[in-house]
């Protein structure tokens, strides 16, 4: 199937969540399946998290691979203190564990994006029995550098798309691309059967499809059983991202 959602629709949803680590209130957005999930259920699964100033995600690892965007505000991950600027984009392997992630004095926006919901309840290294449920993978934990996106008139007057790799593995298709379209090119995204299937997250501008607009922070997922799935940039260009996950992932 092909999933779509509205950036505008899924955050006028925007609610209170409590953190399951800290117990610390925050703000939480779903745009696909459940906020979190102890089983497989039918499609994607995407949600936002918005930060307060100086909260703590504590160690922690989950059961699905996924990409994570940082979107907006900033944060350090790990102990060593690496900064994460928007837009930062990163992959983790199912059962890798990272953080902790700390939001800086404006506080952290960013999504998590999986294929498929399974088991994406966080399992924190600092509880007992953590080691019990870790399971082998291939332990990626990769971060690109911070996407630049074009200004106005350079996005919607590009004369030609524009393709950019930010992160990648041939061994199994996990890619991340950012494509760069003028007002109303499109172009045909990767066949989603030679590895996983793909996300495409609008960046900048908007995309069109059947007669809808999806206007900035919008996600489409392309399921693997799709074929290649044609972008199209809305009457101002749009820069998107497309994140293809891995050939083969099992829970």
């Amino acid at each position: 199937m092909i999933y779509m959602r509205s950036g505008d629709d899924a955050l006028a949803n925007r609610a209170e969540v409590v953190s399951p680590g800290t117990g610390q209130t925050h703000w939480g957005t779903v745009f696909f399946g459940p906020r979190s999930s102890n089983m497989h259920q039918t499609g994607p699964q995407a949600t936002m998290s918005d930060l307060n100033p100086g909260e703590t995600i504590l160690p922690h690892f989950h059961g699905v691979s996924m990409f994570q965007l940082f979107l907006d505000g900033s944060a350090t991950i790990g102990n060593r203190g690496q900064e994460l600027k928007p837009l930062t984009i990163q992959f983790k392997d199912h059962h890798t564990a990272y953080g902790p992630i700390v939001a800086g004095p404006q506080g952290l926006s960013f999504v998590a994006l999986r294929m498929f919901t399974a088991n994406s309840e966080p399992v924190y290294l600092g509880k007992p029995g953590y080691r019990e449920r870790l399971k082998q993978s291939k332990r990626r934990n990769l971060t690109s550098a911070p996407v630049v996106f074009s200004v106005d008139p350079v996005m919607q007057f590009r004369r030609e798309p524009l393709w950019e790799t930010l992160l990648e593995d041939a061994d199994d298709g996990m890619c991340a691309q950012i494509v760069r379209l003028g007002a109303g090119m499109s172009v045909s995204g990767p066949d989603p059967r030679n590895a996983g299937g793909y996300y495409v997250f609008v960046g900048k501008g908007s995309l069109v499809r059947d007669g809808n607009e999806l206007p900035k922070w919008s996600m489409v997922v392309v399921e693997n059983t799709e074929a290649a799935f044609e972008i199209r940039a809305g009457d101002k260009g749009a820069e998107v991202l497309v994140l293809q996950y891995p050939r083969g992932e099992l829970d």
